[in-house]
Parts: structure tokens; C-alpha cells; sequence
């Protein structure tokens, strides 16, 4: 008895640290990915439209650059403009897991944190992808993280609602998302 009141103790202090992000009880959701990705084509700048808030991302004028590494792998540099106006930005490497499922990637920003999902759920390459993460937490609950991505600042309503219908097509939960401030941002390099 003990234990499971330690262990819900545990999970409400989880839920109450992780605010705004989306936990669900069961374990993740199993997407389909983009068909035929090509890597290359992926690369470059990408701004982020939307997304389902997390502790890890606090600013505005998110934006990734994805390069490719000499190993193969991908570099990723996210950068984002903090509430106090200074900039925050993080590297990190992405690589494949399986080459028959090449839009399902593994990604590390920090060497003492585990791997975590990328999988690029569908893009065009010239205007927009969408990427899920998901992390099963001991079996019993999951958290999502999304991101709606554009090559642009902005992206029509129309394709955001296209977007946003995968991910409801798919058993995940689009209602905590929210768009990212693009407005008088900085260059980024």
C-alpha cells in the first residue's frame, strides 16, 4: 500500500512539474510515418507553427536547422528567443534506427538523457512536416510532444488543419497545441 501511494505521489508530482504538456494513461501511439523519406530533402531551416507545450521549450521564434553529420547522422540546432529576450539554442543528433523506416529517427540533446522519438509523421519538404515524440512513462502513462513545422514563418490555416487531422486521425490529443509567436524575430543563424 505503501508503495502505490509513493507511487502516486510520484505521478502527481510529474503532472504537476510537466504543465501544459499532454500525459495520457497507455502507452504511446504508433503513427504511420512519411513513405520513401529522404533525409536530404528534410534538411535546412524550419520554423515551428505549432506545437504541445513542454518544459523544455519556454521561448518564442522557435526555429531548427538540420545538417547532415560526416557520420551520417543529423545534426539539429534549435533556437528559440527566451521570455527575458536572450537567446537559447541547443544541439543535438538524430539518427536512424531502422533504414527500412528512415522517417523514424532517435534523437539526444544532452549526453546523460536517454534518446527520445522523432518521427516525421508526413511532409512535402518545401512548406511543412509534421513530427510526433512520445515517451511511455513505467508502463502506465504516456507524453506526447508535437510539432507543426514550416519552411516559412507562417502557415495557411487550411494546412494546419490538414496537419492537425493526421494526428486526430491517429489517437493523439491536438487540443493542449499552440502556436508559436513568430513575429519580430532575430535572425537566427
Amino acid at each position: 500500500m505503501v508503495t502505490m501511494l509513493l507511487l502516486l505521489g510520484t505521478l502527481a508530482g510529474l503532472f504537476t512539474a510537466a504543465e501544459g504538456q499532454s500525459f495520457h494513461l497507455g502507452k504511446c501511439p504508433t503513427p504511420s510515418v512519411q513513405e520513401n523519406f529522404d533525409v536530404l530533402k528534410y534538411l535546412g531551416r524550419w520554423y515551428e507553427i505549432e506545437k504541445i507545450p513542454s518544459n523544455f521549450e519556454r521561448g518564442d521564434c522557435n526555429q531548427a536547422n538540420y545538417l547532415l553529420m560526416e557520420n551520417g547522422n543529423i545534426k539539429m540546432v534549435n533556437q528559440e528567443r527566451r521570455p527575458d529576450g536572450t537567446m537559447n539554442q541547443v544541439e543535438g543528433e538524430a539518427k536512424h534506427t531502422n533504414l527500412s523506416e528512415p522517417a523514424k529517427l532517435l534523437v539526444k540533446f544532452f549526453e546523460l538523457t536517454p534518446a527520445t522519438p522523432y518521427w516525421i509523421l508526413i511532409t512535402d519538404y518545401v512548406n511543412y512536416a509534421l513530427v510526433y515524440s512520445c515517451t511511455t512513462i513505467i508502463w502506465l502513462f504516456h507524453v506526447d510532444y508535437v510539432w507543426i513545422l514550416g519552411r516559412n514563418p507562417y502557415l495557411p490555416p487550411e494546412t494546419v488543419t490538414y496537419l492537425k487531422d493526421i494526428l486526430i486521425s491517429n489517437g493523439i490529443d491536438t487540443q493542449k497545441m499552440i502556436s508559436t509567436d513568430q513575429t519580430n524575430c532575430p535572425e537566427f543563424p
